[in-house]
């Protein structure tokens, strides 16, 4: 990494939406401030889950954290379109999924040579992804189809869980995200490889909605991984999903709700 890499359009990638055509600072606009729900809802979840974290697992507050890491990333390399801000945009992603299948897939899933063993497990996965960080550098303009297919791990582990859980609202969180994860897919493929034809119809802003949809995509399937997690390992907590503002409007904001009772309050 030198210099030259910090540099304006140092990054191999350019997406459809034209440079510099509303601010002379800000190279690809919508496809910037469309990160904005990266930075605007993780705190607002770090407050949901503040019972979570206090009593079952306190890395949760970490996959929130990161994922304003990626909102910040991304709109960096989108304003610049710099190679270090595309390499910062890639590796936060792979590292906050990574974090969140480390901590967070209940230990059923596991190879067999993990032994059920969470340590075992979180180090692997810190080792593939140093690896991946480090292959990363090597060919940049393929990084972004790569990261694609770590969508098809979530989804089958998503399926996994789904095809047991018992919690209807959780399964039709489950199909809601996937749905979503899907036309998010769509958007980026569209904006990616049919660049000319959504240029001709004056609409190359289809990553922005990549950008947007991906974060309603991303953080309930780490809302569903928390509710796997302690239902599999903690089921003495009696976790479950809400949702706010109205807990009975089911298009709200996901979260987790520890129903801890006096003398598990103790035991903690």
């Amino acid at each position: 990494m030198t210099w030259e890499h910090l540099e304006r359009g140092s990054s191999p990638v350019d997406w459809c939406e034209g440079n510099y055509l509303v601010s002379p600072d800000i190279a690809e606009f919508v496809n910037t401030i469309s990160n904005v729900l990266f930075l605007l809802g993780p705190p607002f979840l770090i407050y949901l889950f503040k019972d979570y974290g206090k009593f079952i697992q306190p890395a949760i507050h970490l996959i929130w954290v990161l994922l304003i890491v990626v909102g910040l990333s991304s709109a960096y390399f989108h304003a610049t379109l710099s190679l270090l801000g595309q390499l910062l945009d890639e590796l936060t992603i792979l590292w906050v999924f990574m974090a969140t299948l480390s901590l967070f897939c209940p230990r059923r899933h596991f190879p067999r040579i993990f032994k059920r063993s969470r340590k075992r497990f979180c180090l692997s996965m810190t080792v593939f992804s140093i690896a991946a960080t480090a292959l990363s550098f090597c060919h940049p303009a393929i990084n972004a189809f790569a990261l694609m297919f770590l969508a098809i791990p979530a989804t089958y582990l998503l399926y996994k869980e789904l095809k047991i859980v018992q919690d209807e609202r959780v399964y039709r969180l489950g199909v809601r995200n996937t749905t979503i994860l899907i036309m998010a897919i769509v958007c980026w493929i569209n904006d990616r490889m049919f660049c000319d034809t959504w240029s001709s119809m004056n609409f190359p802003y289809l990553h922005g909605f990549w950008h947007i949809l991906i974060f309603i995509s991303a953080y309930p399937a780490c809302v569903l991984f928390a509710y796997f997690f302690v239902n599999d390992e903690r089921p003495e907590s009696r976790p479950t999903l809400k949702y706010w503002p109205r807990n009975d409007f089911e298009l709200g904001i996901p979260y987790v709700s520890i129903n801890y009772d006096k003398k598990f309050d103790d035991a903690i």
